[in-house]
């Protein structure tokens, strides 16, 4: 209990910090005064009275003619802590805590030379990590990692919850961290897999973003599709950009912007997961807000309420200016022809 004995106690921004269990007891206080005219009134009567010679004084009433209202002020004040104590004065906290099952999610992104492709606007990579951020933002308590991958494929960032230092690592992905040519889906599927199969989450995702057939690597996309579908990996994959038509001898330079959506279709197709084709900007807005919601976990609100009385305050308050009174009832300051 904090220090009683403060008028700190009585201060307008206190009072007005308290939830009021019985509130209807503050509703008598405008009695008590009442109490004292309607006990002075039935009992003037029957006053002793002595009858004494005196000359009028004019002026201030001395200090020991004051003292003699301290008894009924008191008992007064008394009453009225009484009445705020029955009122039982709360201060309240809430707090609300939200606590959901997380997912581990690993973001395969494409920096093959194809995704500078500006038909998504400013290009393919820049669309696809724009949308990843704010994929990212939209989770709750998910591990989140990123792979990127060309000719060949790099775990960028592990698995984590500071999704700050994802942030950063998106800021920093451009083709030039893989200057190996080609696109190893295979490969980034394989190392998010590789990533994954040890976590103990029951739900593991991965989203594979590219614009490209599988070209290089030294693993199949249909093999670590598999692998994924064994370890309870959900690959959701997406092809960002539109279709262009390459001759056949310009395939080795283009075969990122192939864009062999059969073979993407039969990753998502293995396990339970889904292929989505975006070729705009809106669309791929469009794909990740799907994605979020088929990934949805459950999440709950926890709500706890910090509770503390402070009714004992004004009860200590009024027990001492009760003894007060009692105290000073055979003293000067009581009227004995009263009583």
């Amino acid at each position: 209990m904090e220090n009683w004995f403060s008028l700190e106690w009585f201060g307008y921004g206190r009072l007005r910090s308290y939830e009021w269990v019985y509130p209807y007891f503050l509703y008598l206080l405008p009695l008590v005064p009442f109490l004292f005219w309607l006990r002075n009134a039935l009992h003037r009567k029957h006053k002793q009275r002595l009858t004494i010679t005196y000359t009028l004084v004019t002026g201030f009433r001395s200090w020991l003619t004051l003292l003699r209202f301290v008894q009924p002020i008191c008992v007064g004040l008394a009453i009225c802590l009484i009445l705020v104590a029955l009122a039982r004065p709360q201060v309240v906290s809430e707090r609300k805590d939200q606590y959901s099952e997380g997912i581990d999610i690993m973001l395969l992104l494409d920096i093959s030379d194809s995704m500078i492709e500006k038909d998504l606007s400013p290009n393919r990579l820049e669309a696809a990590k724009k949308m990843a951020r704010q994929f990212i933002k939209g989770r709750l308590q998910d591990r989140i990692g990123l792979i990127i991958f060309a000719g060949e494929a790099v775990s960028l960032c592990p698995l984590t919850t500071d999704y700050e230092l994802l942030y950063g690592f998106l800021d920093e992905v451009n083709p030039s961290l893989i200057p190996t040519p080609g696109t190893a889906i295979g490969s980034a599927l394989a190392v998010a897999v590789n990533r994954m199969r040890d976590m103990p989450g029951e739900s593991k995702v991965a989203i594979l973003i590219s614009d490209g057939d599988n070209t290089s690597g030294n693993l199949g996309p249909t093999t670590s599709a598999q692998l994924a579908n064994a370890f309870g990996v959900k690959v959701y994959t997406i092809s960002v950009g539109r279709p262009k038509n390459v001759s056949k001898a310009d395939t080795t330079a283009h075969a990122g912007a192939l864009m062999d959506e059969g073979e993407l279709k039969n990753i998502a197709g293995i396990g339970n997961g889904k292929y989505f084709r975006a070729t705009d900007n809106t669309a791929l807005e469009t794909v990740f807000k799907q994605i979020d919601q088929l990934e949805k976990v459950k999440s709950r609100d926890v709500l706890s309420r910090d509770v503390k009385d402070y009714y004992r305050v004004y009860l200590y308050w009024a027990v001492t200016l009760l003894l007060v009174a009692i105290g000073t009832k055979s003293t000067f300051m009581a009227n004995i022809l009263e009583d």
